[in-house]
């Protein structure tokens, strides 16, 4: 299963956000990584500046190149705004829906816990992180993962409320997409319309 394996605070840095979760190395040096990253930075280009929101949109969710670009073209063929509905695809992978669900404190950990089979769709197990759940659908922890340290410590204090398309059973641990979010509601900080404009290039 390909994914990105990097140094990840290295990557946050360069973009000034905890794209990966809580970071300390981040907090502590809020610039660019290198022996200059601290001093001021010549302006970017405008190819630059397109090409690091695709690379940011893809480190945030740790989706690679190929994948990356399919995802586009997919998007393109659909009817509606190219970028948003990108996001919602994204927005709509298995593994990105076990993070929003709070099983997962992270999007990597969400990955490692569908490729290690503890998570169903519609009670069958689905280990394919990519996987595109479907309004109605309902993705939960397999009957013996339930008790796993790693997804009780997630769900604690999880506040289930702040994603409005998404339902939460905490008695037995399930939840259900209601409907692909819309933008607004999409928290990340991505111009998707650059994406869309480096594509189209």
């Amino acid at each position: 299963m390909a994914r990105y394996t990097g140094p990840k605070s290295k990557i946050a840095r360069r973009f000034g956000e905890a794209i990966f979760g809580p970071d300390k190395v981040l907090s502590k040096k809020n610039y660019a990584p290198g022996q200059h990253g601290n001093s001021r930075r010549k302006k970017s280009s405008e190819y630059g500046v397109m090409l690091a929101e695709k690379q940011k949109a893809k480190y945030t969710y740790g989706v690679l190149e190929k994948q990356f670009r399919n995802m586009f073209e997919k998007a393109a063929r659909m009817n509606g705004i190219t970028g948003e509905i990108l996001l919602q695809l994204l927005e709509n992978r298995l593994d990105n829906v076990v993070f929003r669900l709070g099983i997962a404190p992270t999007r990597a950990a969400a990955r490692q816990l569908v490729g290690h089979k503890h998570i169903t769709v519609d009670g069958k197990v689905v280990n394919i992180p990519s996987y595109s759940v479907k309004p109605g659908q309902v993705v939960g922890v397999r009957e013996r993962s339930k008790s796993l340290e790693v997804i009780e410590t997630s769900l604690s204090g999880f506040n289930h409320s702040k994603y409005p398309w998404l339902e939460w059973d905490n008695a037995a641990k399930v939840g259900k997409l209601l409907h692909t979010p819309e933008r607004a509601d999409i928290p990340e900080n991505i111009k998707e319309h650059l994406i869309v404009e480096l594509y189209s290039k």
